[in-house]
């Protein structure tokens, strides 16, 4: 649910009805539409929720997600602005046995401590999402959200799955979708990494939008940059395959390691088409 200080801003799109959930009622609240079971399941799956998870559900409605959660091992809260819904979740929690790991407040969501979550889940406005984007990235590296059906602007999903689903009353075209970011870490800036075994100091500089990365890569001795293939930041899992010149030679070299801090760790994969090794490696974020 939301505050009623978007209330004029959602009423404008009363009139799109390809889109689920693109209004709200006069008093600024978001109506409650349920999501189907398969998408609850699939959502819960995406995020990989397991008994070291704490789930928070925004907007939980009758309880579902929370629960489901709850039934995986995880312990799970759900926020929802209707005392009768929360009453009515707490009821379904109680019947299904859940009562010690799913918990349900009644309160505005934009007023809720997400910090101890490891997932966040969210069946809201597309503009609810955005409003919560800037709070959702300020949560730890490896955080998972995942939405139904909407999205984030600009900040693109790790992964998105589609299914149908003709038995929810609003959506997009009898289908749903649940998407799946990660809370990068900030990989920003000029990396150092001596690799005495592989050409010595090796110099990173990454460019960050969201989980979206870009990277230039140096060693020592060489004229030119090299070539950076490819990249990926899941979380705090980095990985960039570089090709070029190292001794004057041709090599393959797959970076995998960990973003903490200003630290980077983990290993090279090194090839040279017909062998290969791998080598640790430890990079430094020079400020």
């Amino acid at each position: 649910m939301i505050s009623r200080a978007l209330a004029s801003a959602l009423l404008l799109l009363a009139g799109l009805s390809c889109h689920a959930q693109s209004w709200a009622w006069d008093d600024g609240t978001v109506p409650f539409v349920v999501s189907p079971e398969e998408v609850v399941d699939r959502m819960l799956r995406i995020a990989d929720i397991g008994p070291a998870d704490r789930v928070i559900d925004l907007g939980s409605g009758d309880g579902r997600i929370v629960i489901g959660a709850a039934a995986r091992g995880a312990r799970a809260l759900g926020i929802d602005i209707d005392p009768s819904l929360v009453d009515k979740a707490r009821g379904r929690a109680a019947a299904a046995g859940m009562t010690e790991r799913a918990t349900f407040r009644s309160e505005d969501l934009f007023d809720t401590d997400l910090s101890g979550a490891t997932v966040v889940t969210m069946y809201l406005l597309p503009e609810v999402n955005l409003k919560l984007r800037p709070k959702l990235l300020r949560l730890a590296p490896g955080t998972r959200v995942v939405s139904h059906d909407w999205n984030m602007g600009d900040w693109e999903p790790d992964e998105t799955i589609e299914l149908r689903t003709p038995e929810k009353p609003v959506g997009l075209g009898g289908k749903s979708r649940v998407h799946l970011w990660i809370i990068p870490s900030d990989a920003r800036g000029r990396w150092v990494a001596d690799i005495p075994q592989h050409g010595g100091r090796w110099e990173f500089e990454i460019a960050q939008q969201y989980q979206a990365v870009s990277v230039r890569s140096t060693v020592a001795g060489n004229e030119r940059d090299l070539t950076v293939r490819a990249t990926r930041l899941r979380g705090q899992e980095i990985k960039m395959l570089v090709t070029g010149l190292v001794g004057g030679k041709a090599w393959n070299q797959f970076f995998k390691g960990t973003v903490s801090g200003d630290r980077m760790t983990g290993e090279v994969l090194v090839s040279d088409g017909d062998q290969q090794r791998t080598i640790p490696w430890t990079a430094t974020r020079k400020r």
